[in-house]
C-alpha cells in the first residue's frame, strides 16, 4: 500500500463528464486536467501513481482525446517508433534529452506519491525505448515544448488533430 493516500479526483464535474465521454468510462485516479486541446476539451489528465483500488499506475499523463489517440495509433503503425528508437542509439544528444524527460517524469510523479512498485519506471519506453507514442505525446502536451523530445517530434508529425471540428464532435453525450 502507498506511504500516503493517493490524491483524490481533482477534476471538476464538467471535466469529469468530458473525460468520461472521451474514454467511454469514468476516469480512474485523475488528479487534474494536465492539458486542454485547442477546442477547449481536456486531452490529457494527470493520473495518480496509485489508482483508487491500490493498483500501481506508472502513466502519469494519460491521453484522453479519442481523435488524438486515433491519429497517434496511425503514427505508431507507420514505423515511426522503430525509427525513433534507432535514433536513440545513433544520436547521443537525443538519447540524453530523452533520459532527461524520463527523469523529469519520475520527479513529477513522485511529487504526487512515491510508489515502490514502479520506482524508477516511467512510461512509454523511456529512457531507452519507444513503446507508446500516446504516453510520449501526453507528456509533451502536459509538460510543454522542450521537455520530451520524442513527444515533441510526434506532435509535430501529428499536426492539428482536432481540426476541422471540436474533439467532442461525434462523442456520446
Amino acid at each position: 500500500m502507498p506511504a500516503s493516500p493517493p490524491p483524490t479526483d481533482g477534476l471538476d464535474p464538467a471535466d469529469t463528464a468530458a473525460v468520461t465521454r472521451q474514454l467511454g468510462r469514468e476516469p480512474r485516479g485523475a488528479v487534474r486536467v494536465a492539458h486542454r486541446c485547442a477546442c477547449g476539451e481536456p486531452d490529457v489528465v494527470m493520473t495518480s501513481p496509485r489508482l483508487p483500488d491500490g493498483t500501481p499506475f506508472p502513466t502519469l499523463y494519460y491521453l484522453t482525446c479519442p481523435k488524438a489517440a486515433a491519429a497517434i495509433g496511425t503514427l505508431e503503425s507507420s514505423g515511426l517508433m522503430r525509427d525513433m528508437e534507432a535514433r536513440l542509439v545513433s544520436e547521443p544528444e537525443l538519447a540524453e534529452a530523452y533520459r532527461a524527460a524520463h527523469e523529469a517524469y519520475l520527479r513529477e510523479r513522485d511529487s504526487l506519491d512515491h510508489v515502490d512498485e514502479i520506482d524508477g519506471i516511467s512510461a512509454g519506453g523511456m529512457p531507452s525505448r519507444v513503446k507508446c507514442l500516446h504516453v510520449l505525446v501526453g507528456h509533451a502536451l502536459a509538460a510543454g515544448p522542450g521537455v520530451n523530445p520524442l513527444g515533441d517530434e510526434a506532435l509535430a508529425v501529428l499536426g492539428p488533430w482536432w481540426k476541422p471540428s471540436s474533439c467532442a464532435d461525434g462523442l456520446p453525450t
